[in-house]
């Protein structure tokens, strides 16, 4: 495997989960052809946005809101860099980086 290549089958309900959450949001930003990006709000919620992190915050797209636990989880089964993941028989390839949008840290995943 190359490095930053993982691939998962949902060993564990919590990455399950979290990998599912991942995969309908990258196929939303693929549809969009945009970035999924990750913010927290509050100690135990983060919100999922789709849109460009290098525009403006009032263009950005709020999709879901999630656990802190699921985006935790999400962050651990993904690497910073290009990744490769099978989830399901679907392959996803993309690159996760760190950004700020406005005042707050986000992850961002781009397909």
């Amino acid at each position: 495997m190359e490095e930053g290549t993982e691939l998962f089958d949902g060993d564990s309900r919590k990455s399950a989960e979290a990998l599912r959450a991942l995969a309908e949001s990258l196929e939303q930003a693929l549809d969009q052809a945009t970035s999924v990006i990750l913010m927290r709000h509050s100690q135990e919620l983060c919100t999922v946005y789709l849109g460009d992190p290098s525009g403006p915050r009032e263009e950005l797209c709020k999709t879901a809101t999630i656990s802190r636990s699921l985006a935790d989880e999400m962050l651990v089964l993904t690497s910073s860099g290009s990744n490769r993941l099978q989830i399901g028989d679907q392959h996803y390839r993309f690159a996760r980086t760190f950004t700020q949008v406005g005042e707050t840290a986000a992850i961002v995943f781009s397909p």
